[in-house]
């Protein structure tokens, strides 16, 4: 078998037992990792309704096939468990070197089940694993803990991956990170490994991707040809020079840049946290993922030093800057250090204090409920106390760490209104209203708002561009407006959904393939083709994507989730209340009838949502029906 190792390492932490299973090539062909081999294990090894913070939740860190190929990109793993923040399908991605490192060391995926009777870390070099104890590291902050493991083994090239001190706590939306710049911060599986007791996993490997590889020499030269490209193509180029943050001002200035908790679609003082003024009081370099030529990444100086976490990107931009009506470029950056240090998502964290900030303003709570601050919108020095008090779980901070959905039941009242989520989990900085398929994406994710379930309809809508030429081959060839719910756009839609879903598979970051546009899509098949000698065509690596989705839904369906659950905001029904968009309004019922049409394509019950057999089968997974019982 090319293109993987096919071990899985498997370790119980109550009992201390270290396992390694050798997965079949029939196996692998079906779900060849990422999101394909922890939704099979999910699925299969854990039965329902666990308790997300029980010592039975299992928790999976899955490589992609092409994770640590030399290919641009291709640096991506998964982080899957039943999520503490939604009670659904849990999946978190993140890119940087620890997922390459951990194929590096031989291993395609760990699976950890139990709990540690003390705080432990894993330590994997080769095949030498050891759990080693961590009550020195219990209550420190991420680059502390990075530097104690590196120096307690002696080398400074090891990957640490970590929760931090709000995984310790358990806080609902607490993420993980690795080299402390590259985060998987959705869906709360940091609190899931503070369930456990661990707090890092420390990984040196020495083998290299080459050697595992079908056709190691045509796999050298794309990698080497996609680099060339990445230096001249529009898309990639942007990225290199701007990284997401270079977002704020087109979004902006298209009225969909989320302000004070998505009631408005511009912000007044936008000038203040656009690329210019990050570029002028924060840059300092640039940084990449592993054998990455786009090199997306900021580092930034803070408090006249640089960062060791790296800038914020635009979803952090957007979450503590317009999102709470703050202008302040360095508290932003300072916010977004905080959430890296403690280990907390940054999306939810602003988007839950978004949540708090109006509560406030119509009176919900008070600072008698606050300690005293005055937590009104724009109020940099509020929203960074609440940082540190949601990580500790202090005072309100206490409620917070809940997330928006539990804590609005807390609260009472009207406080639902302003809770900003979908199945739990709060929405990326990203406004459905002039963007339909993210508002279509946010609803059907099976972890909750999601912006990378599909791609992003602006970049849909012109013929001409580099982006729509890409997607011809997957079947794509009438563009479509941006606002609209067409048949034709739930097709694209359709097919979109399981191509993204097939590059959390096989390891590819988003900013990489087709639509981003810069890896075309018989790049990808040849990619494929050069690590494991598969011959796929686009229709089979498509479903591949979908036989993923449809056992993350299964899962969902087995935990008590249904069509009722694919919804939005009530807010994002109703209009703007300033931008180019002021007025629009996404109707609920076109919203609705989108959604019967695309449960249709995907061969899913329109009453309940639930994948018919025969759709199942038709994807290998009659077994998943069976698990479900559905007939």
């Amino acid at each position: 078998m090319y293109g993987t190792s096919a071990r899985i390492l498997r370790v119980n932490l109550t009992s201390s037992e270290i396992q390694v299973q050798t997965l079949s090539e029939d196996f692998y062909r079906l779900y060849p990792g990422g999101k394909a081999l922890a939704g099979y294990f999910l699925l299969t090894e854990m039965p329902a309704h666990v308790d997300p913070f029980a010592p039975e939740n299992l928790l999976v860190f899955a490589c992609g096939l092409l994770t640590g190929a030399p290919v641009s990109t291709a640096t991506r793993y998964i982080v899957s468990a039943r999520s503490p923040l939604t009670g659904a399908y849990g999946e978190s991605e993140a890119g940087g070197f620890w997922g390459p490192e951990l194929k590096m060391a031989g291993y395609e995926a760990i699976l950890v089940t139990g709990r540690a009777p003390q705080p432990v870390y894993l330590w994997i070099h080769d095949d030498q694993v050891e759990i080693r104890p961590a009550e020195h590291l219990w209550g420190r902050t991420t680059a502390d803990v990075q530097q104690a493991i590196r120096s307690e083994l002696g080398d400074e090239r090891i990957r640490v991956l970590q929760t931090g001190i709000a995984g310790e706590n358990r806080v609902r939306f607490a993420g993980i990170t690795n080299d402390l710049r590259n985060f998987n911060g959705r869906n709360g599986m940091g609190a899931v490994m503070g369930s456990k007791n661990l707090r890092a996993i420390a990984v040196r490997g020495s083998q290299r991707y080459q050697s595992l590889a079908y056709d190691a020499q045509a796999l050298l030269a794309l990698g080497r040809s996609l680099a060339k490209r990445v230096r001249e193509h529009p898309a990639s180029w942007d990225l290199q020079q701007r990284g997401t943050p270079g977002l704020v001002e087109a979004l902006n200035a298209g009225g969909i840049l989320p302000t004070r908790n998505f009631r408005q679609g511009a912000f007044e003082n936008v000038d203040e946290v656009k690329w210019e003024a990050y570029e002028k009081q924060l840059l300092t370099a640039r940084r990449s993922c592993y054998a990455c030529a786009v090199r997306c990444k900021r580092e930034v100086t803070i408090d006249g030093k640089m960062s060791p976490y790296g800038g914020p990107e635009y979803e952090s931009v957007g979450a503590f800057g317009p999102n709470l009506g703050i202008s302040d470029l360095r508290a932003i950056a300072k916010a977004n250090e905080l959430c890296n240090a403690y280990m907390l998502d940054s999306i939810s964290t602003g988007a839950t204090i978004a949540f708090a900030m109006e509560c406030f303003e119509h009176g919900l709570i008070g600072p008698e409920d606050t300690g005293g601050i005055e937590l009104c919108f724009g109020n940099a020095e509020a929203m960074l106390a609440l940082i540190e008090m949601i990580a500790r779980r202090e005072g309100i901070g206490d409620v917070l760490a809940e997330g928006s959905a539990r804590a609005a039941e807390q609260i009472g009242g009207d406080a639902r209104y302003f809770a900003m989520h979908v199945k739990g989990q709060e929405l990326a900085m990203h406004e459905p209203r002039g963007k339909y398929n993210v508002g279509i994406g946010y609803a059907i994710s099976e972890i909750g708002a999601d912006h990378l379930v599909v791609t992003h309809d602006p970049t849909m809508v012109n013929p001409e561009s580099a982006t729509f030429k890409s997607v011809r081959p997957l079947g794509i060839t009438v563009p479509q407006p941006a606002m609209t719910f067409s048949a034709e756009k739930m097709k694209h839609f359709f097919i979109l959904e399981s191509w993204n879903s097939l590059e959390k598979v096989i390891g590819y970051c988003f900013f990489g393939p087709v639509p981003r546009a810069f890896i075309e899509v018989d790049e990808v098949l040849e990619s494929i083709r050069a690590a494991s000698g598969w011959e796929l065509s686009a229709a089979e690596a498509l479903q591949i994507g979908e036989r993923a989705i449809n056992m993350a839904r299964v899962f969902n369906l087995r935990e008590g989730f249904s069509r009722r659950d694919d919804t939005l905001p009530e807010r994002l029904f109703q209009s703007l209340e300033n931008g180019l968009l002021e007025g629009q309004v996404m109707s609920r019922q076109e919203f609705e009838q989108a959604l019967s049409i695309l449960y249709e394509l995907k061969g899913w019950d329109v009453q309940t949502g639930m994948p018919t057999r025969e759709r199942l089968e038709a994807l290998s997974l009659g077994w998943a029906a069976d698990l479900a019982g559905i007939a």
